[in-house]
C-alpha cells in the first residue's frame, strides 16, 4: 500500500490507519463486545500489514485497549520496523486532572501497558477537558509533552479533539508535530476544513478519525439515526438517506463512499477506522479500493457540500 509523509516527523505512514477504541470493549458505546482473544488477533493481524498505523489512548477501555495491543506485541515478537503506534494522555476515568504531572503519569502508564521503552506519537487528547488558558500554563499538560519529547521519551507529540475551533489554537502554538480530528471531516460534516488549511500551512500531518460518523455512514440514517453517538437532525438523516440513495444506484456500499471522502483528499494523510475483528480490517481494505465512478462523486460531493449545517455538534 502507498505511503504518506506524517508531515514534518519524516515518518511514512499508510493512509488507512487502525483505530482501537472498540478494542478497548466498549459496548456502551458500540453496542457490542469484543473480547480479549478478538481483540489481540485483531491487533496480529495488523501488525502483519499491509497497514502499518495504529492508534490507541491511555483511556480507551479503561486503559484494555492499550494492555491488549501490548499482549498482541509481546505475542509477535516486538512491533514491527517501519511501523506507528500512536496512543494519547488522558486523565484518569472520573478525574478531571490535566496536568502535567497527570501527563507524566498517563505517558508512564501507557509505556507499560504496551510493553515500550519510548512512544512514538502521543496526543493531547480531547483538551476541551479544561481551558486553552490551563493547557498552556507554565507546568501544564502542553509544557509536559513538549519536554517528555525533548527527552526522548516521546518522538513526536499531536493534538486529538473534537471542537474545531480550540483545535485550530492549539495549532497556532506551533509545538505540535500531527493534528487530529474525529466526526468532523465526513459526508455529512466537513467543519474541519479550516482545521485541514491550518495544518496544511504548517506542514502539519492532518489524521482524520471517525469518517463513519459512529455507523450512520455504514449502516445508513434507518438503522443508525445518531451521529457521532447523538441523535442527528431530520435534515442531516434525509440527506444521508440522498447520499446511500445515489450509492444503491451506483452499486456502492455507502461506508466505501464514506472512507474514500477521506482517502481522496490528498490533505488527509490518514484516515483512523476503528477495528473490531481480523474480517473488519479485510473488509476496510476492500472498501477503500472499491471503484466510484467519477460521476458518483460529482452527485456524491454535492450532497456532502452543506457540511456541517443540521448535524449540531459543539
Amino acid at each position: 500500500m502507498q505511503r504518506n509523509t506524517l508531515g514534518k516527523t519524516g515518518l511514512s505512514v499508510t493512509p488507512l490507519c487502525i483505530g482501537t477504541s472498540p478494542l478497548g470493549n466498549f459496548p456502551a458505546q458500540y453496542g457490542y463486545e469484543v473480547a480479549a482473544e478478538q481483540a489481540i488477533s485483531t491487533i496480529k493481524r495488523s501488525l502483519a500489514g499491509p497497514l502499518n498505523f495504529i492508534d490507541t489512548s491511555n483511556n480507551y477501555g479503561e486503559g484494555e485497549s492499550e494492555r491488549r495491543i501490548g499482549r498482541a506485541i509481546a505475542e509477535v515478537g516486538g512491533l514491527p520496523d517501519d511501523y506507528l503506534l500512536a496512543t494519547k494522555v488522558d486523565p484518569l476515568p472520573g478525574s478531571d486532572d490535566f496536568s502535567g504531572d497527570r501527563v507524566r503519569a498517563s505517558v508512564e502508564e501507557s509505556l507499560q501497558r504496551l510493553g515500550q521503552d519510548h512512544l512514538q506519537l502521543v496526543y493531547l487528547h480531547d483538551p476541551e477537558r479544561i481551558s486553552f488558558a490551563e493547557a498552556t500554563a507554565p507546568g501544564g499538560c502542553v509544557e509536559a509533552l513538549t519536554e517528555l519529547r525533548s527527552q526522548g521519551v516521546i518522538d513526536f507529540i499531536g493534538v486529538a479533539g473534537g471542537p474545531i475551533d480550540l483545535e485550530r489554537q492549539y495549532v497556532a502554538l506551533d509545538v505540535f508535530d500531527v493534528v487530529l480530528s474525529h466526526n468532523r471531516y465526513t459526508l455529512v460534516d466537513s467543519s474541519a476544513d479550516p482545521l485541514i488549511d491550518d495544518a496544511v500551512d504548517r506542514g502539519m500531518a492532518f489524521v482524520n478519525a471517525a469518517p463513519y460518523g459512529g455507523g450512520m455512514l455504514v449502516r445508513g440514517p434507518r438503522a443508525v439515526p445518531n451521529y457521532c453517538y447523538q441523535p442527528a437532525s431530520p435534515e442531516t438523516i434525509a440527506r444521508v438517506e440522498r447520499i446511500e440513495e445515489c450509492c444503491q444506484r451506483a452499486d456502492v456500499p455507502l461506508a466505501a463512499a464514506a472512507v474514500q471522502f477521506s482517502l481522496r483528499d490528498p490533505r488527509v494523510t490518514s484516515t483512523v477506522v476503528g477495528m473490531s475483528s481480523p474480517e473488519r480490517i479485510e473488509q476496510t481494505l476492500q472498501l477503500a479500493d472499491w471503484p466510484i465512478p467519477d460521476d458518483v462523486w460529482v452527485e456524491l460531493d454535492k450532497l456532502a457540500a452543506p457540511g456541517r449545517d443540521g448535524v449540531g455538534l459543539a
